[in-house]
């Protein structure tokens, strides 16, 4: 399983506030049923490399759909194939590093 954070940027809105546009495309996301957290600068995706692609290209698409002409879509993967690792563990193994 790979774990991928997302950034999705619609560009030319016109409002400061991206939280209608996040929500359109966090709903994408979902519809795919891939495994998703938001954070408060990005989304974090689990899943499958094909997964993960369809996730994006909803999400890309959905910004679209709300109505803006351009559209960033920043993609960072971490695909480790040595162990199976989800997110939580490796927020966990760094916590118990620190003595938490």
């Amino acid at each position: 399983m790979a774990i991928a954070q997302l950034t999705v940027v619609p560009l030319g809105s016109g409002a400061t506030s991206l939280s209608d546009a996040v929500a359109g495309v966090l709903k994408a996301i979902a519809a795919t049923g891939i495994q998703y957290e938001l954070t408060p600068m990005s989304t974090i995706l689990e899943g499958s490399l094909a997964e993960i692609y369809r996730a994006v290209q909803a999400a890309h698409e959905a910004a679209f759909a709300g109505g803006v002409a351009r559209v960033s879509t920043s993609l960072t993967i971490d695909d480790r194939r040595d162990r199976p690792i989800d997110a939580r563990h490796k927020v966990e193994v760094v916590k118990q590093k620190m003595g938490r």
